[in-house]
């Protein structure tokens, strides 16, 4: 075996060609590190501003719509990036592997424009019963978590029954316990975006056999 090969075979050689088969996963991944990065070296105050006019609220939705939906999907508000790097790693980069990219590049959009709509709809008509306060239109709204939460969602067509149905009610009770115990515009647009991952079905058919956490054990014992 040569040298080259070694390097082939390699463990960083492995890591290289999990990425390559999520691009469109990773290259997100990549832009929100960027962002993160350029969001430390801002000041507190300036960077509050800069973020709320690129949030999915209900003033920057009126003004611009598109760009909104798309720049809100480009930052992280907090700042940490590891965690997303796992969870983008464990989902996203999983379901685009199964879906291909145009599939799961589809759920990511529905469930990102469709929940956030929705939810900042069911805000405006708070504002207007007087339930939230008139400020709220301002309210900072950015991130990557309603096209996490389809995708995490799509992927219970990627798992073998009956361990399908743990998942989902798995799944279901941290997002529905969730909005049972804080019930916020947020924790909404969460729950509705999984239910709009879960009508993503259609795009789940004929991609392969589903996934038994069964099997894989059965091989790893030998």
């Amino acid at each position: 075996m040569n040298r080259l090969t070694r390097i082939r075979r390699g463990p960083g050689w492995a890591v290289w060609a999990y990425v390559r088969s999520a691009p469109g996963a990773y290259v997100w991944l990549a832009i929100l590190f960027v962002t993160t990065v350029a969001l430390h070296h801002m000041s507190p105050d300036f960077e509050e501003d800069f973020l709320r006019q690129r949030s999915t609220n209900i003033h920057e939705l009126s003004r611009d719509p598109v760009r909104v939906l798309i720049t809100s999907a480009m930052w992280i508000d907090g700042g940490h990036w590891l965690p997303y790097a796992v969870l983008f790693t464990v989902f996203h980069a999983q379901a685009e592997r199964w879906l291909g990219t145009p599939r799961w590049l589809a759920v990511c959009v529905a469930a990102h424009v469709l929940a956030t709509l929705a939810s900042e709809g069911a805000l405006l008509e708070a504002i207007r019963d007087g339930v939230a306060p008139r400020s709220a239109v301002n309210t900072l709204d950015i991130g990557v978590s309603y096209a996490l939460a389809g995708v995490i969602a799509v992927l219970t067509y990627r798992i073998a029954e009956p361990w399908r149905y743990v998942y989902l009610v798995v799944v279901l009770a941290v997002y529905g316990g969730s909005l049972a115990a804080s019930p916020t515009f947020t924790d909404f647009g969460h729950f509705l975006a999984l239910l709009i991952g879960l009508a993503c079905c259609p795009l789940a058919r004929g991609r392969g056999k589903a996934w038994n956490p069964k099997e894989t054990l059965a091989a790893l014992r030998g």
